[in-house]
């Protein structure tokens, strides 16, 4: 006798999850898991900041990017929530009236925690490698690291590896250079 088939998840089931958990649908299952620690939560927000001003406000910077916190993407069955994703105007005009996204992101960030990674990196590169995002930035706020990767036609391309206190002009921001340790907490 084989295993039973469960039911894939539904939007609904999403929104059933209590507001102070993170849930996404991958792959027909849901996941849900708490906010994330102080750490992680600093990381993702100073790196939102220092993207912010230059890429999407044009401040010392091209412009010409939507850059946002935690935005649902709607990608095919598939409902993720990546800490902070980047849409360039030109393929995203004005931001959507509902609460997601059905348009993949040019750009993702995901910061890793040992409840997150193995989701991030196993369950979420693929969909979005699918979807044709073409950037992932992959943040350790534990091992001080940020792995930078493009998409390729033969897969997720690694284009570097930087830590600590490194100063970064990488793809797709690479207009900008900023110094890694403004991420970390001492």
């Amino acid at each position: 006798m084989g295993s039973p088939q469960l039911k894939p998840a539904t939007y609904q089931d999403l929104c059933a999850v209590p507001g102070n958990m993170v849930a996404e649908i991958i792959g027909g299952a849901l996941y849900s898991q708490p906010r994330p620690s102080p750490r992680h939560a600093r990381a993702s927000s100073i790196l939102g900041g220092k993207l912010t001003g230059p890429y999407d406000e044009g401040m010392d910077g091209p412009g010409g990017w939507w850059i946002l916190d935690e935005p649902e993407c709607h990608l095919g069955f598939d409902i993720l929530v990546p800490d902070l994703a980047g849409w360039r105007r030109e393929r995203l005009p004005k931001l959507p009236e509902g609460a997601f996204f059905d348009l993949a992101p040019d750009w993702v960030c995901e910061v890793l925690s040992p409840g997150t990674a193995r989701i991030d990196r196993v369950e979420k590169m693929p969909i979005y490698a699918r979807e044709g995002v073409c950037h992932i930035w992959l943040i350790d706020p534990v091992l001080r690291t940020l792995e930078v990767f493009e998409n390729t036609p033969a897969g997720w391309l690694l284009l570097g590896v930087f830590e600590n206190d490194d100063a970064i002009s990488i793809a797709p921001f690479d207009a900008i250079t900023f110094d890694l340790s403004v991420l970390w907490v001492d």
